[in-house]
């Protein structure tokens, strides 16, 4: 078993309902493809991107064990993405869930493999950063070796990402 990090989102309802229902309905779908949950953090709003007129996201990161290689793991969130309706048609668009593979054990992907290991995007990105300190405080990304507490401060000034009360 690996432990991976994965990253959730959704910010239009589809038919596990609106974004927060559909977040915690996949978390739960987690443990139905050889993933085990073992722990999240909570809910946190953050806007749209590339289009901050779009809805705001609701956010979360999970920690699951799995047997599943990374390719496999990814195959996975991406069939639970489109039993929640979600349909690629845009870069960035909106979407009723975006199932992300944050970190895989600390694995580094050789070059042109995929899934890109870790995520190559996610530290620059306060929604998932700081769900992820919630859940795995003493993390350090594989590459870089930044501690989370690094990564975090390094973020713009203002607030990307809020916690959801």
């Amino acid at each position: 078993m690996r432990r991976s990090l994965i990253a959730l989102g959704a910010n239009i309802a589809g038919p596990h309902g609106a974004p927060a229902q559909a977040v915690e309905s996949a978390l739960r779908a987690l443990d139905s493809f050889e993933t085990r949950l073992v722990a999240r953090s909570r809910f946190y709003r953050s806007p749209a991107w590339p289009n901050p007129d779009d809805p705001e996201f609701i956010n979360v990161v999970a920690a699951v064990d799995t047997s599943l290689s990374p390719s496999d793991l990814l195959a996975n969130l991406h069939g639970l993405e489109v039993k929640f309706g979600r349909e690629r048609r845009a870069a960035n668009a909106p979407r009723t869930l975006d199932l992300d593979i944050l970190d895989y054990g600390g694995q580094i992907s050789a070059p042109g493999e995929t899934p890109i290991l870790p995520h190559p995007r996610m530290q620059g990105r306060a929604f998932v950063l700081l769900p992820l300190a919630e859940i795995v405080p003493d993390w350090r990304h594989p590459v870089t070796g930044a501690t989370i507490a690094d990564l975090i401060a390094a973020l713009p000034a203002s607030p990307s990402a809020w916690p959801v009360a």
